[in-house]
């Protein structure tokens, strides 16, 4: 069976940063308690919740949600061009949380291939340079079998 594993690539002020999706929720906001910290005025505290969820097929997809699980905000999500306040991940989908801070989420497939150049898995993970705070940075510097 070929795995897909998560990542989602936030833009802010900061910076390009990635993280490898595994945990079953994700906090995604200002409040530098959340998981994924955003770092931009036009951002709210805890502006958005990635859900993990179980497939049919025995893998998993996230959901992102507006606002917290204890209640419903109205942060403003813009997803593919459309206000949603609730939305399945795809492969490839834009998410744009305001003003210059947008990401997107990517399934990569693992299936024990190796990238066959070095371009393309700089493609596929960036520099993996990160923030140094995030734990995945490790696990991203050599993408080894990751394809999509």
């Amino acid at each position: 069976m070929q795995l897909e594993n998560p990542l989602l690539i936030v833009e802010d002020d900061k910076g390009r940063r990635e993280f490898i999706l595994d945990a079953p929720i994700y906090l995604i906001g200002r409040n530098p308690t959340c998981d994924i910290c955003l770092t931009s005025q036009f951002v709210s505290r805890h502006h958005a919740t990635l859900v993990q969820f179980a497939n049919d097929d025995d893998t998993y997809s996230y959901r992102i949600i507006d606002g917290t699980l204890m209640g419903r905000a109205s942060n403003g999500l813009l997803i593919n061009g459309d206000h949603l306040r609730e939305h399945v991940l795809q492969h490839e989908d834009e998410i744009v949380f305001g003003s210059q801070v947008r990401a997107i989420y990517y399934l990569l497939k693992q299936n024990g291939d190796r990238p066959s150049s070095s371009d393309e898995a700089s493609a596929l993970v960036g520099s993996g340079g990160g923030d140094g705070g995030n734990p995945n940075d490790s696990e991203m510097a050599s993408p080894d079998s990751w394809r999509y």
